[in-house]
């Protein structure tokens, strides 16, 4: 059963990593799938090929969601060749850690951008579309820090902290228009970028949580492909810990 068979999709920031996993599992599921990236032109391609192989339609755009104009013509872009927007997952993200005494204000500033910021930017660009519809499904990665900090991280934290009070505000603005809006929070999560921590670090993450594993980026794109697909219609407005049971 394909639970998102004919609708349309935009992922930001899918060319590695959790959205990468994402845009995979979607393809799989029959998603019609635009994507964003802002380096390698290549990595694009490659995806869009490994996706199409599933049968769905997918393009990948080079935009940044951190600025405002450029979602709008991501939005009006998706629109002209998919015909819809049905789920929006703001993935993007970036990290400059450090601790606050030592943490310069264009550090702060560009965790806030790219990640908060990203996030109001391209709900801003898909509410219209989705108004007129009166549906979709508004997914944005929040954090497990987001929820309760990380020394180190106060910028990354503020962000992701940011997100989930936009998130539920959207969810009360949105809902009378069967529009949905809810949040992720990763913990854990192995990837290209826990792979520079080292072993003995990676080994004492695992330990600490209560599964005993980090989690994969699948752990994250099935919570994903729940709250986009319909099985998920009476769930708005939470924020879905996928943590291994970090916060419990």
């Amino acid at each position: 059963m394909k639970l998102l068979e004919g609708k349309t999709v935009i992922i930001t920031g899918a060319s590695r990593g959790m959205g990468k996993g994402i845009a995979e599992v979607f393809a799989r599921h029959g998603a019609n799938i635009a994507f964003t990236y802002q380096s390698s032109d290549e990595k694009a391609k490659a995806l869009e090929k490994e996706l199409s192989a599933n049968g769905c339609k997918v393009k990948s755009y080079k935009s940044d969601a951190s600025n405002f104009d450029a979602a709008q013509k991501l939005a009006d872009a998706v629109i002209e060749e998919f015909g819809s927007i049905d789920v929006l997952v703001n993935n993007a993200g970036i990290t400059k850690d450090n601790l606050l005494m030592r943490m310069s204000e264009a550090d702060f500033d560009s965790v806030m951008q790219v990640n908060m910021k990203s996030v109001f930017n391209l709900t801003k660009a898909v509410m219209r579309p989705m108004l007129k519809q009166r549906k979709g499904s508004i997914i944005n990665m929040s954090s497990v820090v987001g929820v309760k900090g990380n020394a180190g991280q106060a910028n990354y934290s503020a962000s992701k902290a940011a997100i989930i009070g936009f998130t539920k505000s959207v969810a009360l603005e949105l809902g009378s228009r069967n529009i949905r809006c809810n949040a992720i929070a990763p913990g854990f999560i192995e990837t290209e970028m826990t792979e520079a921590l080292g072993e003995e670090q990676v080994n004492a993450w695992r330990n600490s949580i209560p599964l005993k594993r980090g989690g994969t980026t699948e752990d994250i794109a099935n919570t994903t492909l729940f709250l986009a697909c319909d099985m998920s219609a009476y769930i708005t407005g939470q924020v879905l810990n996928v943590c291994g049971g970090m916060l419990t």
